[in-house]
């Protein structure tokens, strides 16, 4: 059984997409530059969206 949904990898792709052309903006309204923080923003839109995502993990 898959752990994301489609729904979950589209908003994903397009927060990296939007990344590398520069439009993707952080919380704070900074330019995000890191691949890693697009992806998470990309599973925090698509959590909020309703998709199929794991919860956050507790540090």
């Amino acid at each position: 059984m898959a752990k994301y949904s489609k729904k979950a990898g589209e908003k994903v792709e397009k927060a990296v997409h939007e990344m590398k052309e520069g439009k993707l903006k952080s919380g704070s309204g900074k330019k995000v530059t890191s691949k890693k923080q697009a992806v998470a923003i990309g599973l925090s839109e698509a959590r909020e969206a309703g998709a199929k995502v794991p919860k956050k993990k507790k540090s």
